[in-house]
């Protein structure tokens, strides 16, 4: 057994000072009940020890952890939001509460969804409704099993408020969510201070997020620097577009203030896992020419990364910038045919996985099952026999699995032996809810959670 992880506090953001953030009051809500905690990653954080008490105290009414953050934070930064740029956004319902070190020893933050107004809510109520805060805690967790790079839905506590919502029935539940992320830095971070022409405040920032967040030595020479943490970014973000196309998923708003530069996902609020291969798939209701669709991701990915060179060109070498954004195409390919290979259990050979990723495109595009059912039937090398896959279309796939060596343990779990996967379409998600609202019945959300994470248990460790 894993020793445990102490407690580690590391308020590192004020070092930066407070030009980079407001402090704010967290709303008080009428009732403080806890509908998850996730105590794997509590554990992991030195936080294992808390009872539901603790839990309550310091995620329902924001009691400070010891040594850490006595202030909550909310953020300031702009961004690009369906490509209009939007200098009048920041935490609008959320707040920086803590910062502390993981088992890996990385910074991570501890920041909420739901708790109150802050300066930049301008017309909103600073809240989160409790469907919203259930879909997320969904998302992250099959997202995680999935081995895409995300932040952990930490906390979900129910508040008692009553809301009404234009997109959904109401009035509706409230809730305030805690999420465990590698940062809340985002390109709309930089954005910011770019608009306000601050060269010295993101030369401030981009030795922070250096030293901090890529535990990477920054050096006398800002232009360097800049040069340095844009080609981190750029290496992050394209392992993220990759991951994304890989577990089937669509985000459905990647603005650049959406856009971690760890290359972590966060922040979901009309995500959908597309049932089939369908580049045009698009999640939410209000992307009315599909941009940020499914297949349409990377190229979104890769526009905000060049939001994030503009303004690093403040301070460094233009082509130098424009060098690392020319070759993100490539890294991102190279993370696909990773990412797929991954997935579908097998021993990484660059040449064998060029050829394999174009006849595994070309089977998925036929839509003749579902994204996470071909990569069950077909995990590790096995040829299923059924009668679906005996088309013309996978004997390409056919043939490039013939030899292939699996992962170590990429079968070992009996979860590859039932009847089929577990997936997360939005039927099922619905269903989820509609048990929560109509009968409070938290069972088949609990369930959820738990074939999810045997899930996890199944795949082996995430492509490096």
């Amino acid at each position: 057994m894993a020793k445990p992880q102490p407690y580690r506090a590391d308020p590192a953001i004020l070092a930066l000072g407070d030009g980079f953030f407001d402090p704010v009051e967290a709303a008080r809500f009428p009732e403080t009940r806890l509908r998850f905690a996730n105590r794997e990653w509590a554990a992991k954080v030195g936080l294992g020890e808390l009872d539901d008490a603790g839990w309550l105290r310091h995620f329902g009414r924001f009691e400070p952890l010891a040594d850490n953050l006595q202030a909550l934070l909310a953020l300031r930064y702009h961004g690009h939001q369906f490509r209009a740029y939007n200098p009048d956004i920041g935490d609008g319902r959320g707040f920086l509460f803590a910062q502390l070190r993981d088992d890996r020893d990385r910074l991570l933050d501890l920041g909420t969804k739901g708790s109150g107004q802050t300066p930049y809510s301008r017309f909103g109520d600073g809240r989160l409704t409790l469907k919203g805060g259930v879909r997320e805690v969904l998302a992250t967790e099959m997202l995680e099993a999935l081995g895409v790079n995300t932040s952990k839905s930490f906390a979900l506590i129910e508040t008692g408020e009553q809301l009404t919502r234009g997109d959904e029935p109401s009035p509706t539940r409230s809730a305030v969510l805690t999420r465990l992320s590698h940062s809340h830095v985002r390109v709309g971070t930089f954005q910011r201070l770019a608009f306000h022409e601050d060269a010295a405040g993101i030369v401030e920032l981009v030795r922070y997020s250096l030293e901090r967040l890529f535990d990477e030595a920054a050096v006398t020479d800002d232009a360097a620097n800049a040069v340095q943490l844009f080609d981190l970014v750029a290496a992050a973000t394209a392992r993220l577009a990759a991951s994304y196309l890989a577990a089937g998923f669509v985000h459905g708003v990647l603005n650049s203030d959406n856009i971690n530069i760890t290359g972590e996902s966060f922040d979901y609020g009309p995500w959908r896992f597309a049932p089939v291969w369908d580049e045009e798939f698009v999640a939410a209701y209000f992307d009315h020419n599909g941009l940020y669709a499914f297949g349409r991701q990377p190229e979104a990915v890769h526009w905000d990364l060049a939001q994030l060179g503009g303004c690093l060109a403040l301070v460094a070498d233009g082509p130098a910038l424009a060098e690392i954004l020319a070759g993100w195409p490539k890294r991102f390919e190279e993370r696909l045919v990773a990412a797929l290979a991954w997935r579908l259990g097998l021993v990484p050979e660059k040449t064998a996985d060029r050829a394999l990723v174009p006849a595994l495109l070309a089977a998925l595009r036929t839509q003749a099952v579902t994204i996470d059912r071909l990569f069950f039937d077909w995990r590790g090398g096995r040829v299923p026999e059924d009668e679906i896959y005996q088309h013309q279309a996978f004997s390409a796939l056919r043939h490039q699995l013939a030899g292939r060596t699996p992962l170590p343990h990429a079968l070992d779990h009996d979860y590859w032996r039932d009847a089929g996967p577990c997936s997360m379409h939005i039927d099922e998600v619905e269903a989820i809810w509609t048990a929560i609202a109509d009968g409070d019945d938290w069972g088949p959300f609990e369930a959820k959670i738990a074939a999810i994470r045997r899930v996890a248990d199944a795949m082996t460790p995430p492509c490096a």
